[in-house]
């Protein structure tokens, strides 16, 4: 560890004894003075530094641990706290009289265990400032909107009835199936919002983090229609109460359907202006129609215990009475939808909602507490509720009643059968009938009969409704808005603004109030309403898939805080999710799979330049380690031989034409290396090599050529290729080609250079590589035209024309200009070759390598239809015979060669041409 000297201020003490400084250990001649001092000697000596007590008291330049050394981010206005380089530990022992002020540290974080989640936090001992966005603890933030959402018009209208269909104990199981679905995806999204931090986006910034963009965007894109599409469906659900109400007053607006429009688009722009107001004021609002369903939950279990009325009889309410509660244990299907299924399609969708609180993450104080406290919490409370209304209705109303005041056992003439005649009720009529009006299994309002006060169950269920729009509202713009600041999809940056303190996506806001209208206009949702639910369950299974993934392909970057999920698990719950799509609807299910994959597909091919560290690329990582080692269990076959060339193309925008040439062959088909010698002291090029490294890989994949490069430092260019022909490759991925330009100026340049060229094409026979040499007329390296640095021992005067326009001959820095990267030149091998002639010189039996590459070349499409020659060596009284040998031997190869030409003068001398 490097320590710094400190320097002497008028009335500070000494040095203290016994500490050891850069001075003393580069051997100063005078030790410095010592005093004896404590630990405020220390402090008041290192007081003045801007490391204060960085490293134990001791005033050095290394730190310790921190969270800012492993963040991604600053926050604006901050300055960078990073870890000296060891760069700047080097300059300063070369500097003995150097400050701590003026060091430069590396303003970039360590990697090592960042996880791409990770970012800057504010210091929570800092005063809040004024205009700090308004933020929400997991109690009103995510429990109480995930229970507001998961509540609705079901748990009013149409859990008793369920119970009625399917008794009690198997709407028990229809509630725990539904809630097993809903608590593994909990704990998934637990696992994963606990794995780093979580900022803005819910349950798009979820998937598409842990499952990359192209998953991520596809399911942002759909779930935030899906909440788009909600706001309608619950706001129509609210209108048609309040429909339902003005009809029974004898009051209507205008006529049942432009009701519902009226009151739909008045109610969606009401919650449009609490959304607009902010986050603070939505979530007052969320608390109230909060209150007003616990209320109604109070009222309706009153009215339970208070004995009945007569005309609650008639309708079929007794209070609670074992005899009722043990009928009702069993089920009773009756119509279209009388089946476990049926009633499962139905009752599902009630028990979704549980990503309400993961959608508006970027405006909770700590997402990795309240996201999964919140979330676990709101589906343990609303499955209380509704095991306890499905327990307690069935325990005191009858399946069948009149609602005829007359019906009592008294009055009536005829026989009595069922519960109702030991309670002085007859309702066997209509019972045998299936004609009563009321009753368990007939009468949607029995929550609103049973309770103490009917207008508080209504007020309950325009809470219900109210609320899950809003919060639907609130998703679409939160999820919209980040997956427009990503850019995956054209056309809707625009939408990605956001105002005030919080952010707020005033255009997300505006944009789902449309489609809110357009769907309450269309006022036809029984048909969106299915693939909107498939849209929530595609959701959860990339969810549960997304947790399942991450823990199976064992990444470091994987430590979720929340310990309580298991991978198979997961698995299963994505499983589920999927087969529960197909059981609810198979038509929508298939609807919404296509969308998602049309989605993925565009993803794919657009390939946004963005890097989130996702499980995929983990997932590829091991399935590449594996399949390489796997092929080291394995011999090579002749049959499975790929011509893997290592190409030394120096900088490989400066030979684009030789990069085009083997790439056209190689492509899908076998390994590519481009080879970089960088020749020079190591220590001066050291900096350069991650540097262009990088350049020249972005490079190649503009241009799209599937190959890797590789550069090393060598004191020579011989030296170079030689590290490079040993060192390249792994396991059976090893280049066995070595490609090079024709080296076009041997004549002007020094013997030493040719020498060399020479030599490695010796030095490849010798690690047994196959050789190639590519001439063109014009010469093959462009750097004149791209005007960056280059190495001048590799070539830069191969063309003829060692000095540039300006007159400069390049010099051997090797650094390559950002301009120059960005320029793609064009080469003959980029376009069709028509029907031009591959000639095939195959003169001595070199094991068929000249023969391969036409015919690897002969199977683009670019050079699909050009005419192949072979020509022979032979003599001249056997030319047929040996013709027919050769095209024998072609035809045993399968190659598709037919021409060929025998040569039988090839042992004459040259000739000046006639």
């Amino acid at each position: 560890m490097a320590e710094l000297p400190v320097t002497e201020a008028p009335g500070d003490p000494a040095l203290c004894r016994g500490r050891f400084t850069i001075s003393t250990l580069l051997g100063g001649d005078d030790p410095p003075s010592s005093v004896a001092c404590d630990s405020s000697h220390a402090s008041h000596q290192t007081h003045g530094s801007t490391l204060y007590m960085r490293t134990f008291g001791y005033n050095t330049i290394d730190v310790v641990p921190a969270y800012e050394h492993y963040a991604n981010s600053a926050l604006p206005g901050e300055p960078r706290k990073a870890r000296p380089t060891l760069a700047d530990l080097h300059s300063f022992l070369k500097q003995e009289g150097s400050h701590l002020h003026a060091l430069a540290f590396d303003s970039r974080p360590s990697h090592e265990l960042a996880d791409g989640l990770v970012e800057d936090e504010a210091d929570p001992n800092s005063q809040k400032s004024p205009g700090e966005p308004v933020r929400f603890g997991w109690v009103k933030g995510v429990m109480i909107r995930c229970m507001l959402n998961i509540w609705g018009v079901i748990l009013y209208l149409r859990l008793p009835w369920i119970t009625a269909q399917a008794g009690i104990v198997l709407t028990w199981v229809i509630i725990l199936l539904s809630v097993l679905v809903t608590s593994i995806t909990g704990l998934s999204i637990s696992a994963i919002s606990t794995n780093g931090k979580v900022k803005s986006g819910g349950t798009y910034f979820l998937i598409s983090r842990s499952l990359g963009p192209e998953l991520g965007g596809s399911i942002g894109l759909i779930f935030a229609f899906a909440n788009a599409v909600g706001v309608a469906m619950h706001t129509v659900g609210f209108a048609e109460t309040v429909r339902d109400l003005l009809q029974e007053y004898d009051t209507p607006i205008v006529d049942p359907i432009n009701d519902i429009r009226i009151i739909g688009v008045v109610t969606v722009t009401v919650l449009l202006a609490i959304s607009l107001a902010g986050m603070e004021w939505e979530s007052k609002a969320q608390v109230l129609f909060f209150l007003v369903i616990m209320v109604s939950f109070a009222n309706y279990l009153v009215g339970t215990l208070i004995p009945p009325s007569d005309d609650k009889a008639s309708k079929g309410f007794f209070s609670y009475h074992g005899d009722i509660f043990i009928q009702n244990l069993v089920p009773n299907w009756r119509g279209v939808d009388g089946s476990f299924f049926g009633m499962f399609s139905i009752f599902f969708p009630s028990a979704t909602g549980i990503l309400a609180g993961a959608n508006i993450s970027g405006d909770l104080k700590d997402p990795a507490v309240a996201i999964p406290k919140g979330t676990l919490m709101a589906i343990f409370w609303t499955t209380i509720s509704y095991l306890a209304i499905s327990a307690t209705i069935g325990s005191c109303v009858v399946r069948d009643a009149s609602g005829d005041l007359n019906n009592t056992v008294a009055a009536s003439s005829g026989a009595c059968e069922g519960l109702a005649c030991g309670y002085g009720w007859n309702f066997t009529a209509c019972a045998q009938r299936h004609s009563c009006r009321y009753g368990l299994i007939n009468y949607y309002q029995t929550m609103s009969m049973v309770s103490a006060f009917a207008p508080l169950i209504t007020a309950g269920i325009f809470g219900a409704t109210l609320s899950s729009a809003l919060a639907c509202l609130v998703s679409a713009a939160k999820v919209f808005q980040c997956l427009c600041q990503d850019q995956l999809y054209p056309l809707i940056g625009f939408f990605g603004k956001g105002y005030g303190k919080n952010k707020e996506p005033v255009r997300g806001y505006l944009l789902a109030y449309a489609i809110a209208v357009a769907f309450i206009i269309i006022a036809e949702l029984n048909t969106i309403a299915p693939i909107i639910s498939n849209f929530f369950l595609c959701s959860y299974a990339l969810i549960n898939f997304s947790c399942f993934h991450a823990s199976i392909t064992n990444s470091p970057g994987w430590r979720p805080s929340f310990r309580y999920y298991s991978k198979w698990a997961a698995l299963f719950g994505a499983v589920v999710s999927v087969v529960i799509m197909f059981l609810l609807t198979w038509w929508a299910a298939l609807i919404a799979i296509g969308v998602v994959l049309f989605l993925l597909l565009y993803v794919i091919y657009k390939r946004p330049e963005v890097n989130w560290g996702s499980s995929m690329q983990a997932g590829s990582y091991n399935l590449a380690l594996s399949y390489s080692v796997g092929l080291n269990e394995v011999e090579d076959h002749i049959k499975n031989y790929r011509p893997q060339c290592l190409v030394l193309t120096g900088p490989p925008n400066f030979r684009p034409a030789l990069v085009d040439f083997v790439g056209t062959f190689t492509q899908n088909l076998s390994l590519m290396v481009c080879g970089h010698v960088l020749i020079g002291p190591r220590k001066q090029r050291m900096s350069e090599l991650r540097l262009i490294a990088s350049g020249h890989t972005k490079w190649l994949n503009k241009r799209k050529i599937k190959a890797f490069y590789s550069d090393v430092l060598a004191e020579d260019l011989r030296s170079g290729v030689q590290i490079l022909m040993q060192a390249a490759g792994l396991g059976r991925l090893k280049p066995n080609i070595l490609v090079v330009g024709f080296k076009k100026n041997w004549q002007s340049v020094h013997p030493a250079t040719v020498e060399d060229y020479i030599d490695i094409l010796h030095d490849a026979f010798d690690l047994n590589y196959g050789v190639c040499v590519l001439r063109m007329r014009d010469g093959l390296n462009v750097s004149e035209v791209l005007q960056p640095h280059v190495n001048p021992v590799f070539d830069p005067a191969e063309d003829g024309r060692g000095t540039s326009k300006s007159g400069v001959g390049p010099s051997a820095s090797g650094t390559v200009g950002t301009e120059a990267l960005d320029e793609q030149a064009r080469t003959i091998f980029q376009s069709g070759q028509g029907t031009k002639t591959v000639d095939i010189y195959w003169l001595f039996d070199d094991g068929g390598l000249t023969l391969l590459i036409p015919y690897l070349l002969r199977r683009k499409k670019r050079w699909g239809k050009c005419r192949v020659r072979v020509f022979v060596g032979g003599q001249i009284n056997r030319m047929d015979q040996e013709r027919k040998a050769i095209i024998s031997l072609l035809s045993k190869f399968r190659l598709g060669f037919h021409e060929v030409h025998v040569l039988p003068d090839i042992n004459q001398k040259p000739q000046a041409e006639q």
